[in-house]
């Protein structure tokens, strides 16, 4: 066990002396590896916050109904009728005057709403979901249409329903990309270390006349996939937080013109040592498919 981990050791000291030896080439390689990481890095992060934004918009599912104009205050029979819909939690009245009212106390609007002759909104009714179930909504919309007296219902938190969509499809998407471009680490981990391989040609065959190990030649392969694809994930998370710095500087220049903006997050320290981890996975499977495809060719003679 002590020989083993001691020859671990010094196939280590060996692979970074060997970094050490060509530094412009290994950082090129670790360069290339973090831009192929960095955009499904990089996706996931906005993905999270964009997540975390979502969630933090009012989703309380509601139904507004819009009245017609023949439609009378003094008629309860179509409040009673909301109320008693299974699936209902609350249901609030708005008369036309009040939400009037609303209107003017909006920036921007008081003078348009002032100049008007007459009020052009219609009372409605604010209904109150008890589930944010899509069925749910659909089938109350539904129902409320065909009542008399009513003249427009819309379902308000269908566009939240709609963007927790769109992140599903992105959420695919970058996952997709995640896979393409993992396989593309592998890809190019293989290739360095086929090269590795054909410029160490000569002495791997010295080390197997000397009685070395098939295990003892490929460690220190193995070795260099792993720092390389650590490396390049290294690479990954400076390019994504130093991106996410950029943002949240040009939204905090933007944030006097639009209002408040949210600030993005930095990758957190625990998805960033997933990444680490799964990165050198990927770099020791690109060196462990390139050893056992490239030494079966160097055989000492």
């Amino acid at each position: 066990m002590t020989a083993w981990l001691r020859h671990h050791l010094q196939s280590l000291q060996q692979t970074l002396a060997r970094f050490a030896g060509s530094p412009f080439a290994s950082i090129a390689n670790m360069v290339v590896l973090g831009v192929v990481l960095a955009l499904p890095l990089g996706g996931y992060a906005l993905l999270a916050n964009l997540q975390t934004y979502a969630g933090s918009l009012p989703t309380e599912p509601q139904i507004s109904i819009f009245l017609s104009p023949s439609w009378r205050a003094e008629d309860s029979a179509l409040e009673a009728q909301l109320r008693s819909a299974p699936g209902v939690q609350a249901v609030r009245f708005v008369p036309r005057d009040a939400a009037l009212a609303g209107l003017k106390r909006v920036p921007g609007l008081g003078d348009v709403i002032t100049s008007l002759r007459e009020n052009p909104l219609p009372d409605a009714f604010v209904v109150t979901l008890g589930s944010a179930d899509a069925e749910t909504a659909a089938r109350l919309e539904a129902q409320f249409r065909a009542l008399p007296g009513i003249s427009i219902v819309q379902v308000d938190s269908a566009w939240v329903r709609r963007i927790d969509s769109l992140l599903k499809i992105a959420r695919t998407a970058v996952l997709m990309l995640g896979v393409l471009l993992g396989f593309a680490l592998i890809a190019v981990t293989f290739n360095t270390i086929r090269l590795q391989i054909l410029t160490q040609r000569e002495e791997i065959e010295v080390s197997k006349l000397v009685g070395a190990t098939d295990a003892y030649v490929r460690r220190p392969f193995y070795h260099e996939g792993v720092l390389l694809g650590v490396g390049g994930g290294l690479a990954a998370l400076g390019i994504v937080q130093g991106a996410l710095l950029l943002f949240n500087t040009d939204l905090a220049r933007l944030g006097p013109i639009f209002g408040v903006l949210p600030v993005l997050r930095l990758v957190s320290l625990p998805d960033a040592s997933a990444v680490l981890v799964f990165a050198g996975l990927l770099g020791w499977l690109g060196s462990y498919l390139s050893v056992s495809r490239h030494l079966l060719t160097v055989q000492p003679h």
